[in-house]
């Protein structure tokens, strides 16, 4: 299982503490300093089964900078990978991948069914 987080991140730390509290083992990655490739993106969007948006952090900085709420829309799809694949703050977070399923975010809920 991949754990993607961004240390500083309030959600990772909770997404992380959960884990760690659950005896559940992962492989760590800071998506700041080890960002996430196009073509794992396109996998892992394709296994998630989300609509692409679902992908960007739609509450950070970067994406606020960029515009993107009125620029997406615009946006093709591959466009839109290749974007997310530059910059691992436009990602969602935290993001699991474990076996076939992906889950953007931290609902414990939605974890707790993947995982118990």
């Amino acid at each position: 299982m991949l754990f993607i987080c961004y240390p500083k991140c309030t959600t990772c730390q909770k997404a992380k503490a959960w884990l760690d509290e659950n005896g559940i083992s992962y492989d760590l990655r800071d998506i700041k300093q080890d960002n996430p490739s196009y073509e794992e993106l396109f996998r892992w969007w394709k296994q998630s089964g989300l609509p692409l948006k679902k992908f960007f952090n739609t509450s950070g900085l970067q994406y606020k900078a960029l515009e993107l709420k009125d620029k997406l829309p615009a946006m093709g799809e591959e466009e839109q990978l290749r974007l997310l694949a530059t910059d691992g703050m436009l990602v969602k977070r935290p993001l699991l991948v474990c076996g076939d399923a992906v889950l953007t975010g931290f609902r414990q809920a939605e974890w707790e069914a993947l995982l118990k």
